[in-house]
């Protein structure tokens, strides 16, 4: 969230600064100072999230730790069905002539995007492990 405002506040800040301070010198270093506190707040809100992922991930209880694996299932069970079970399905009620109202088709942009950020983060993790940099 903060992250997504530093450029346009940067550049605002930076633009006002420009214009109070016609000093160049001046106006470096007081842009200077003010990016160096905005990195500061982005990668304080970064660490404060990073360590409740962590307390996340350390906990038993599905309710805190058990929504990534039910997302990621979620994902494939819907991928599952999509392209392989309601084809399948289709043909067999095309085969026997049986009278159904039509099948649902799901949203695959909206899974898509999901399951391949996940998939993404997971292969990161399994090149951290593999190069031995991994914390846990």
């Amino acid at each position: 969230m903060i992250a997504a405002a530093i450029g346009p506040l940067a550049t605002l800040l930076s633009d006002v600064i420009k214009r109070a301070f016609p000093d160049k010198t001046e106006a470096a270093k007081i842009e200077a100072a003010m990016m160096t506190e905005l990195l500061k707040a982005d990668l304080s809100a970064v660490t404060g999230q990073l360590e409740i992922n962590k307390i996340e991930a350390g906990s038993e209880s599905l309710f805190v730790a058990g929504w990534r694996p039910a997302v990621g299932w979620t994902c494939a069970s819907a991928f599952a069905y999509q392209f392989v079970l309601q084809p399948f399905f289709a043909f067999a009620v095309g085969v026997f002539a049986w009278q159904l109202p039509p099948l649902p088709v799901l949203d695959t942009g909206a899974l898509s995007t999901v399951l391949l950020g996940m998939l993404g983060l997971g292969g990161m993790r399994t090149f951290e492990k593999m190069r031995g940099v991994h914390t846990k």
